[in-house]
């Protein structure tokens, strides 16, 4: 006999960062922060990193796994932490390592903000 209890999967609430560019103008506040996320991914270090963790097995990568990118391990640190601030990452500490994580929902909200209208 099993005390275990089946929880519901909930759906991550997405948040979208800002209308699609081709909906309205970006009012200041939503310039603001779609201006911070491609900073963000302004560096080739940081787009590297970025890419590492999105397209890694499972959603996401030790940081381990990510950090040959062709600087030293302060700079990815730095970076990592770049990234995370944008609100493009997410980190988890495991013992001595850290996981990394694309947040939800960051990948469709950063498209759709580049995605033309749908017609009418």
């Amino acid at each position: 006999m099993s005390n275990a209890t089946v929880l519901p999967l909930l759906e991550p609430e997405v948040v979208s960062c800002c209308p699609p560019l081709t909906e309205r103008p970006l009012n200041a506040e939503e310039a603001e922060r779609t201006a911070k996320m491609f900073k963000a991914l302004g560096d080739p270090v940081r787009l590297r990193l970025f890419s590492a963790v999105a397209s890694h097995e499972g959603g996401e990568a030790c940081v381990c796994d990510i950090s040959d990118v062709g600087v030293s391990q302060p700079t990815v640190s730095h970076h990592l932490k770049k990234l995370k601030e944008a609100g493009l990452l997410s980190s988890e500490r495991r013992g001595t390592w850290v996981y990394y994580r694309v947040e939800p929902a960051v990948l469709a909200a950063m498209g759709a903000l580049l995605t033309q209208a749908a017609a009418a």
